[in-house]
């Protein structure tokens, strides 16, 4: 991954007006993604990035999206699995990457330009990962995180550390990584999100020192980190809330823990922690969820 994205001078680029575009069957394609997803799931909606002028002087503009893409003779529409298809063309091809190439330049887009740049550092970081148990590429709970971010702060710094914040626990790259590319304070926000993994221990015998720790040094951090980690775990309960509306109490099975009085003491001790955020709808749907999963 280079350490700066340059503008593709070759090829005429346009800020388009892009909305997640969903069958008759309810499946969407997401750009920000680059995936169709069902179940409703639009994300690009909900991204920061998708947030069109009205974040600069309260213009009335349609919203659109961030996300720079090719300029095309044929504008028809296409289903999600055809957008999807073009798009892999366009990568394989060369001509673009999973993200569109950004243009820093663009006056508009500059105060953006770091949710852009650990959106690909994160896609690329996860790249052939699955959420736990299914075929979601796994970006999409980095991607929910950071928008979940997004609805409590507008600190693009502490959006982009959202999106981050499993690379270090996940992937080969490094919190020295992290601080080269984008900085001390987002390298910090990271670091307080990344469990010691204990490598070469198996992760059943170390979860509950893992997430001890975890809670232990989320006490006394700052509100910013707090509100990655509520949404973090808000984004996994919302994962388990779906399966459990499917498939009930086994939905631990999948996990390290498999303990489902492990993993409510863990999530409600999360939500006490975490209680300075209580009058956040974050806070509040999370605490609902965890009443239906675990019971009152």
């Amino acid at each position: 991954m280079t350490g700066k994205m340059e503008k593709n001078t070759g090829l005429q680029y346009v800020l388009t007006s892009h909305v997640a575009s969903c069958d008759n069957a309810g499946n969407y394609y997401c750009r920000a993604l680059h995936t169709v997803l069902g179940e409703g799931y639009c994300y690009c909606r909900n991204c920061p990035l998708f947030g069109g002028f009205s974040r600069f002087g309260g213009m009335t503009e349609e919203p659109e999206c961030w996300y720079y893409d090719l300029v095309e003779v044929n504008d028809e529409p296409r289903t999600p699995e055809e957008q999807q298809q073009r798009i892999e063309g366009l990568i394989l091809a060369g001509m673009t990457r999973e993200f569109p190439d950004y243009l820093p330049d663009d006056e508009r887009a500059k105060p953006f330009s770091v949710i852009e740049q650990t959106i690909q550092f994160a896609a690329h970081a996860h790249k052939g990962a699955t959420r736990k148990g299914s075929a979601v590429p796994y970006i999409a709970h980095p991607m929910e995180t950071m928008m979940l971010v997004a609805s409590m702060t507008t600190d693009n710094e502490v959006i982009a550390a959202a999106a981050l914040h499993d690379v270090v626990e996940d992937t080969s790259y490094t919190l020295e990584d992290i601080r080269e590319q984008f900085g001390e304070r987002i390298a910090m926000f990271v670091a307080h999100e990344s469990e010691n993994k204990r490598e070469g221990q198996p992760k059943s015998e170390t979860w509950k020192i893992r997430k001890q720790e975890q809670l232990e040094k989320v006490v006394s951090a700052p509100r910013e980190a707090k509100m990655i980690m509520l949404a973090d775990k808000l984004s996994n309960m919302r994962a388990s809330q779906r399966d459990f509306r499917k498939i009930g109490k086994d939905i631990w099975n999948k996990f390290n823990m498999t303990d489902e009085a492990e993993q409510s003491w863990y999530y409600h001790t999360v939500a006490k922690v975490l209680s300075e955020l209580s009058d956040t709808p974050c806070y509040q749907e999370y605490v609902s969820i965890l009443t239906e999963v675990f019971g009152a």
